[in-house]
């Protein structure tokens, strides 16, 4: 009788330490980042429905709109005590990059944690942990009795990684927005270690770049003019120096990442198949390489096409680019108004 009392012991200890694990902001946490979000073929409905089991265990109002077929945009709301003053607006997105599991430590969407505390997982910064963040304060607040003054909402937001056109923008330019009558947004940033933060109030325009150069194809033994993978690689050098002249600005502590204009090489792509690899005796008769471009809103869109026109992929070179323009820049003269209303 005394083990089998030991028995039952063992089992509830077991049972309520397990039990209350799986209900730490953690636990939830490491739940939303198993939902496999990442593109080409994110998954929404099953962290949406997450969101919104989140959302009623703390009493929000969950709402969601579908301007794109199979990408919701999901809209919690907790109502102030004064509903008639503009709303504040607390934005995530709901999906992610790509992953590759073979190059990971752990599985993409395992969310290991590790003895050392460490969460393993696409999407954990960017930007599923300021999704559960607002949750989880919001769950704190509430705790702790307190209203705010203003409405607040949380939006999820689908297809960031790739544009937002089927998402954010839809949302925004919708009469369902509009009617929240928002006075102020906070999306996502940066993560921080410590408990200072730093708040940006402008974001940079991504922008997709395809250069493509052709050329007279020849034998791998014969050096001439003009050949596709020559005219490529002047460009890429050509784009390594503007590159490094931005980065220099950073290093040097004269601006942040985020006010100059990054460009990054992103894929090559050249050469003529074989069954083992690549011919390696001929030369192609083209090449091609993708770059991703970030402008901030100081920068004017008009000088980088002109540049990526005269310099990065001159048609005097057999050169030929496309350009693909994720999100309008906006060009902005500096940081906004300090005649903000201050009440929360």
């Amino acid at each position: 009788m005394p083990n089998l009392r030991l028995l039952f012991f063992s089992f509830f200890l077991v049972f309520f330490s397990v039990h209350s694990q799986e209900d730490t902001p953690i636990a939830r946490f490491r739940r939303y980042l198993q939902f496999k979000t990442a593109h080409p073929d994110p998954n929404y409905a099953d962290p949406v429905s997450f969101l919104i089991s989140q959302a009623n265990a703390i009493g929000l109002q969950a709402r969601t709109f579908e301007f794109v077929p199979s990408k919701p945009v999901l809209l919690l709301t907790w109502s102030g005590s004064d509903p008639s003053l503009p709303s504040v607006l607390f934005n995530s997105h709901l999906d992610s990059v790509p992953a590759e599991p073979s190059k990971w430590i752990h599985p993409p969407f395992a969310a290991t944690l590790t003895p050392d505390g460490r969460i393993y997982a696409r999407g954990a910064q960017d930007d599923k942990c300021i999704a559960m963040q607002y949750l989880e304060a919001i769950r704190n607040l509430k705790a702790k009795g307190f209203t705010p003054l203003r409405t607040v909402h949380i939006s999820y937001v689908p297809d960031e990684e790739i544009g937002g056109i089927d998402g954010c923008d839809k949302f925004v330019n919708s009469k369902e927005f509009e009617d929240l009558n928002v006075g102020f947004v906070l999306d996502e940033g940066q993560a921080s270690t410590v408990d200072e933060y730093r708040v940006f109030y402008a974001d940079r325009s991504p922008w997709g770049l395809i250069i493509k150069a052709s050329g007279a194809p020849g034998h791998g033994s014969r050096m001439y003019d003009n050949g596709a993978m020559e005219n490529l690689m002047k460009s890429v050098e050509v784009i390594t120096k503007f590159r490094e002249s931005q980065f220099h600005i950073v290093k040097s502590g004269e601006a942040m990442n985020s006010e100059v204009i990054s460009v990054n090489p992103v894929y090559l792509k050249a050469g003529i198949p074989s069954p083992t690899g690549f011919v390696m005796n001929m030369q192609p008769s083209e090449a091609e390489a993708g770059f991703d471009l970030r402008l901030p809103p100081t920068a004017d869109p008009d000088l980088i096409k002109k540049r990526i026109d005269e310099e990065w992929a001159p048609a005097r070179r057999n050169m030929t680019y496309k350009l693909i323009e994720k999100r309008a820049n906006k060009r902005l003269p500096g940081p906004p108004s300090n005649d903000i209303d201050k009440r929360v």
